[in-house]
């Protein structure tokens, strides 16, 4: 058989072909004495139980002389031929085919047994035995699950107000709070602001306007200061507010000149609210350079030195329209007719009765500047009048109610005005017309002014004839 072997065909080698198997190749190599001796014994069949056992042992070390080199060899070269294929293996059978899934070594390399020791790769829990400890969620884990990991807790995050923005969010605020006076109301709106460390500002500009605004306006204002006072504002942020005021005065007396002596009272009205501390004064003693802030300082000087048994300063803005008597107002309303007719000024006159705040009052107006045209002499009262109370009527300051009702009141009394004017009548007739026609009066208030039909009997030279 050995000379078969020699002469077996090259080519069929070539062609992926094994020329024998392990057993014949191990039968072509030089054998020792001593396995002549087992295999001449075997063929005579005398083999005793030694040498058996012998001879197994030799067998199982040939085997795992074979698989210690068939492993060290590149089994890239032993395994697959040159078409690719698995060397010994069915190209048309599922089995023959490599599982790119199976764990063990494709290399011929290592024991054949799974990585880690069966604990690693995807989907495997571990080794046999192995105790894991419970781990807190990473929030940077691609899988983190924020729905999983228990009851979400969600906060409201408001973010700070801008210092640009603090003005246009404040503002409206303030105003609304002259039309209501409801400082609770202001209260929950600025809870709702982030304020931050500007909080101090919504005070500065709570005095601003009210500067600009009414005496009705700033009383409201140190209402809200004092309300505000430990509960949203500190007497540091308060005081930080008013410092921040008296540096502003010199731009703050352009549109309001009496804003020195009004921040004056502002500073009394707070120490004495216990809005300022009481030591607010004496850190400005001989510290202010601004001649203007000199002024505020002293004015609130002078006002708690008169006011010092009272424990609050209510009256330091004046009574309110609506508390003022009924003379006071109608003494105030005819010095301001008076005023228009020397200056003729509407805007003027118009702030002035804004001033009163006593819009349920402005019928007494409409009285009085009527009973001045019927009591003037020449046309010029008569046309400034229909102008003011145009104007008047064209801006909602006084209303359709208050200006019937006005106007009902001089043809309830145009009786006794005749009797101090003659020509009362006469001129009431014109001056309604005349209103009428400036739609100052509706046509209904116009028909229903009185007319005094006066029957008469002229000169001789009539002929006698009665004309009315």
């Amino acid at each position: 058989m050995a000379t078969e072997v020699d002469t077996w065909p090259a080519a069929q080698q070539a062609d992926g072909m094994f020329a024998f198997d392990d057993k014949l190749a191990e039968a072509n190599r030089p054998c020792s004495d001593d396995d002549e001796e087992l295999n001449e014994a075997e063929l005579n069949g005398n083999w005793t139980p030694q040498e058996k056992l012998l001879h197994e042992a030799r067998l199982k070390a040939k085997a795992k002389r074979r698989l210690r080199k068939s492993s060290s060899r590149n089994s890239t070269s032993e395994s697959f031929s040159e078409s690719g294929d698995v060397a010994g293996s069915d190209p048309n059978s599922p089995k023959g085919k490599v599982n790119t899934n199976d764990r063990k070594s494709r290399t011929g390399k290592g024991r054949g047994l799974p990585k880690k020791g069966g604990a690693g790769g995807k989907g495997v829990w571990g080794a046999a035995g192995m105790v894991y400890e419970d781990e807190e969620p990473d929030v940077r884990d691609p899988n983190y699950d924020e729905s999983s990991q228990g009851d979400t807790v969600y906060a409201k995050v408001v973010p700070e107000v801008d210092e640009k923005e603090l003005e246009k969010m404040v503002n409206p605020i303030v105003k609304e709070y002259f039309e209501h006076g409801d400082t609770k109301e202001v209260q929950m709106l600025l809870k709702g602001l982030n304020l931050g460390h500007h909080k101090y500002e919504f005070s500065s500009l709570a005095l601003s306007l009210s500067l600009e605004g009414k005496a009705s306006h700033r009383e409201l204002t140190s209402r809200l200061l004092s309300d505000l006072s430990g509960k949203m504002l500190s007497q540091s942020e308060m005081a930080r507010a008013f410092d921040k005021m008296l540096k502003e005065l010199p731009d703050l007396i352009l549109d309001t000149p009496e804003a020195p002596q009004m921040l004056g009272q502002f500073i009394a009205r707070a120490i004495a609210d216990h809005v300022l501390p009481m030591s607010f004064l004496d850190c400005y003693k001989g510290k202010v350079a601004c001649e203007h802030a000199r002024v505020a300082l002293d004015r609130a000087a002078v006002l708690l030195t008169m006011k010092t048994k009272m424990v609050r300063l209510d009256n330091v803005w004046g009574v309110g329209g609506g508390l003022r008597p009924v003379k006071h107002l109608v003494k105030e309303m005819n010095l301001l007719l008076k005023e228009y007719l020397i200056s003729g000024d509407v805007t003027e006159a118009e702030h002035c009765l804004r001033d009163l705040e006593v819009p349920h009052f402005h019928h007494e107006l409409v009285y009085e500047a009527v009973v001045m045209v019927l009591e003037s002499k020449g046309d010029t009262a008569s046309h400034l009048m229909i102008k003011l109370l145009q104007s008047f009527w064209k801006t909602g300051l006084i209303t359709v109610d208050q200006m019937n009702r006005g106007f009902q009141r001089v043809y309830d009394e145009l009786p006794e005005i005749n009797l101090d004017v003659p020509h009362a009548h006469s001129i009431m007739e014109t001056f309604v017309d005349l209103c009428y026609q400036e739609s100052v009066i509706t046509k209904k208030l116009r028909d229903a002014c009185p007319s005094r039909g006066r029957k008469r009997f002229v000169s001789e030279g009539d002929g006698g004839v009665i004309k009315t």
